[in-house]
């Protein structure tokens, strides 16, 4: 089926149509989060100058504050009172507080973040769980783009939309409203599987055996906390040896965690914004993937790289419904570098995943758990001239009846990134049974020009009616959509 397009370029034996659909980053779009003062003598300092004002001036103060900000966010008394009980412990007296010195003190330790003023890009698209209420032949998607804000920080953002059965696309307006997702207090940790990162991450020994036996099969992180408070307590004299060691095992736990959104919030209001110590300069390049498990049951996962400002470390985040959402480690002696992509189902069993641990192949690795990855088998490797410096994935493989359609990224001369695409049998993804020798998607003069020139990229497709749909981010800067029939992509493959 043809898709209607304002713009087509034709390459030969591919008619691939650029939509011409653009999503820009914007400044408008703007969240509160808490103002973080590293200096406690500081904190104090602040809190006692307002404390110091007279209620008349608070009053006066607060109203300027909310009059500037109230109709910006959404819940910003909320927010504000809430920031109070984080820092009140700095009143250096017991003396009640009024409401509006309470709002005002809060007031002052937060900020505004434009999440996406710098880049809204490397977009991946997936089925939106609720398909209610559409026209035949017409369904809704989600659509996650990392969204890039001051300090190039990234996070992870979200739109939806609707593709008709002529494969027109059409974008949701987004909300000029976004917010953070609450973290769900007293999250349960199971044991064993704790244990088994410990020792995949060589933390074993007295510690940590002294810790596991105190704890019961299921734990929140204040009790692996004060748990491991007492061990340290009861070997003084090998502090110096073990603080490294518990401080490792509380940064495991605080980077498995669960976040849940209101569900009355719109997608296009919900962000995921870095919450853990291996997230603290972002969260990048998310691969989501309509997951179809054995028994039926259907969630979501995606991939994702975290990045502490010196390393990155691909994670985990599984949902059903967009709103609780679960974040956890991926583990293994194959976890590293960047571009994992998870199967849209088991293969032949098991748990199968596209990787990048080289910074130059693709492999393809095998496991009976999501989380842990033990080893990797090369399947495709740069090939021709447009990705001699290296290739990956574009996202998840697509499941059709040729076999399972992989969406590439090759870099070549200049650092010019171009899109291409491979085909693995389906039972059997280890042999590459076709592969285009020419780029799918290159980028044209509207696209070359951005943050990081010369570049287009996906995190993942979707095929609809016979068309494969390529969301794809414009030189790091902003994102599209481009079709091309399916049979064209299949067609052009040079088969092995």
């Amino acid at each position: 089926m043809d898709c209607d397009s304002p713009k087509r370029s034709v390459k030969p034996h591919m008619d691939v149509n650029r939509t011409g659909i653009i999503l820009k980053p914007t400044n408008t779009r703007v969240i509160i989060r808490p103002f973080e003062v590293a200096n406690e003598s500081r904190i104090e300092r602040i809190i006692a100058r307002i404390v110091a004002l007279a209620e008349t001036d608070v009053e006066q103060e607060l109203a300027m504050v909310m009059r500037d900000f109230r109709a910006r966010h959404q819940r910003t008394r909320e927010f504000f009172l809430h920031r109070f009980d984080q820092v009140r412990k700095y009143l250096l007296t017991d003396q009640p507080v009024s409401e509006s010195r309470r709002l005002l003190i809060g007031a002052y330790f937060t900020q505004e973040y434009a999440l996406e003023s710098a880049a809204l890009f490397n977009p991946s698209m997936v089925w939106h769980p609720d398909q209610s209420g559409l026209p035949e032949g017409s369904r809704r998607f989600i659509l996650s783009l990392r969204a890039t804000g001051e300090g190039h920080i990234s996070s992870i953002t979200f739109r939806s939309g609707v593709i008709d059965k002529m494969c027109r696309i059409r974008i949701d307006e987004p909300t000029r409203f976004v917010a953070a997702p609450e973290l769900v207090p007293h999250s349960l940790y199971h044991k064993p599987l704790f244990h088994r990162k410990l020792t995949e991450l060589g933390i074993n020994g007295p510690l940590t055996d002294q810790a596991m036996a105190a704890l019961g099969d299921h734990f929140t992180i204040d009790e692996l906390d004060r748990t491991l408070r007492n061990v340290l307590k009861s070997h003084r004299t090998r502090q110096r040896e073990f603080e490294p060691l518990a401080h490792t095992m509380i940064v495991l736990a605080k980077a498995n965690y669960e976040i849940r959104f209101d569900p009355e919030l719109n997608v296009s209001e919900r962000i995921i914004l870095p919450s853990s110590p291996t997230e603290t300069n972002g969260i990048e390049d998310a691969r989501f993937v309509l997951f179809t498990h054995a028994d039926g049951r259907v969630s979501y996962y995606a991939t994702y790289t975290a990045y502490d400002g010196r390393v990155t470390l691909p994670q985990m985040l599984e949902t059903e419904d967009f709103s609780h959402f679960k974040v956890s480690t991926l583990n293994g002696p194959e976890v590293k570098n960047k571009g994992f992509a998870l199967f849209p189902r088991m293969v032949n069993g098991q748990y199968a995943m596209l990787s990048r641990q080289d910074n130059e192949n693709i492999y393809l690795m095998y496991s009976d758990q999501p989380h842990f990855w033990y080893s990797k088998e090369l399947i495709a490797r740069p090939t021709f001239p447009w990705e001699f410096v290296q290739l990956g994935n574009c996202g998840s493989p697509i499941e059709t009846e040729a076999g399972w359609l992989v969406l590439t990224h090759g870099v070549g001369p200049m650092r010019r990134y171009a899109m291409g695409a491979f085909l693995l049998e389906r039972d059997d993804p280890l042999r590459l049974i076709g592969r285009l020798e020419t780029p799918l998607l290159e980028p044209d003069a509207n696209e070359r020009e951005g943050y990081v020139p010369n570049v287009v990229y996906s995190c993942g497709g979707l095929v609809h009616n016979g068309e494969l749909i390529i969301p794809y981010a414009m030189s790091d800067y902003a994102s599209t959509f481009a079709t091309v029939p399916l049979d064209d992509v299949l067609n052009a493959m040079k088969r092995g």
